[in-house]
């Protein structure tokens, strides 16, 4: 089963965090939740509190199988941080999969990830996207490669399956 990098911050989108986890769980996967501090207890923006596993500083790209990174404010608080925009343009490059959700985008457009892709996200970055030199598609899940897109919390049961389906094998 896959070791998957729950990559986030403050004012997450709740169920665009819980409900991939819940099913990543539910499969047997295994969860570490990364972010800029290591212990540090993080809120979504309904209150859901997770605890931060490891600092994004201390963690090895070839140590995870997979990232995950919830929307809401969290990506663009990560996108501010050097070491987070770097940990995301190392993981990149080892092609292993990324399942972004929402905003989530925002990150993978600062670490500039995105050039040539086609992706997916919520409304207000489409322009963010096609700034990245990305294509915006306008679907529920977005698979390109590597990488798993969606654009809101109505899109989680599209966005779980696929990601499930991409994690078969792990």
């Amino acid at each position: 089963m896959a070791l998957i990098g729950v990559v986030i911050d403050e004012m997450f989108e709740d169920v665009e965090y819980t409900e991939p986890a819940k099913a990543f769980k539910e499969a047997g996967h295994s969860l570490i939740h990364i972010g800029l501090r290591e212990g540090k207890i993080v809120r979504g923006k309904k209150g859901t509190e997770v605890k931060i596993d490891k600092a994004i500083s201390d963690v090895k790209v070839n140590s995870l199988d997979a990232i995950f990174i919830p929307g809401g404010y969290s990506p663009d608080h990560l996108r501010g941080e050097q070491n987070a925009v770097n940990f995301i343009k190392d993981y990149f490059q080892t092609n292993k999969p990324i399942f972004a959700i929402c905003h989530a985008p925002q990150l993978l457009i600062t670490a500039q990830v995105l050039e040539g892709r086609r992706v997916t996200g919520w409304k207000s970055i489409v322009q963010d996207i096609k700034n990245a030199g990305a294509e915006f598609i306008d679907q529920e899940v977005v698979e390109d490669g590597n990488l798993i897109s969606s654009r809101s919390p109505k899109d989680i049961p599209a966005f779980n399956k696929a990601s499930l389906k991409k994690l078969q094998g792990i």
